[in-house]
């Protein structure tokens, strides 16, 4: 009993998929760092701007302290904006690791299936093999005892 077609086409089919959703969880992932790092650079744009407001508060430049607070409010729009992506990509990341694992586990379940057949088939043609050889035993000895009897009628 030898693996059969289908149960094979079934296996290639779920390592195809699961090496889909691999990928999607990847760009997912990758999407997911790339907001993280937009939102660290719009807080770190957000802090140099307070600290160019908090040093221009002490000179009299009022073009300093303008552009101190346009480059603070800059950066407070873009984390306001960068923050429901962030959200929205953490869910989707989420949801194409669950994706994956499923993948993952219903290839592995085949991959199962399919290692037990080969097992099965390995004991199978173990008990042949060993039957096959306790016959040809057994057919000697019965031979051997044939002509040890013959020999013993003839004497």
């Amino acid at each position: 009993m030898s693996v059969s077609r289908a149960l094979m086409r079934l296996f290639c089919v779920r390592e195809i998929e699961e090496e889909q959703r691999r990928a999607v969880l990847e760009s997912a992932l990758g999407e997911l760092q790339a907001l993280e790092v937009a939102l660290a650079a719009g807080h770190l744009r957000k802090r140099d701007g307070e600290a160019l407001l908090a040093r221009s508060i002490g000179s009299s430049e009022f073009a300093d302290r303008m552009a101190a607070q346009i480059e603070v409010a800059a950066a407070r729009r873009r984390i306001a904006a960068i923050a429901p992506r962030l959200a929205a990509a953490e869910i989707a990341a989420a949801g194409a690791r669950q994706e994956y694992l499923a993948k993952r586990l219903e290839r592995r379940q085949a991959q199962t299936l399919i290692e037990g057949a080969h097992n099965l088939h390995s004991l199978e043609s173990g008990r042949r093999d060993q039957q096959t050889l306790d016959e040809t035993y057994g057919s000697r000895i019965h031979r051997q005892r044939r002509e040890a009897d013959r020999r013993n009628r003839l004497d």
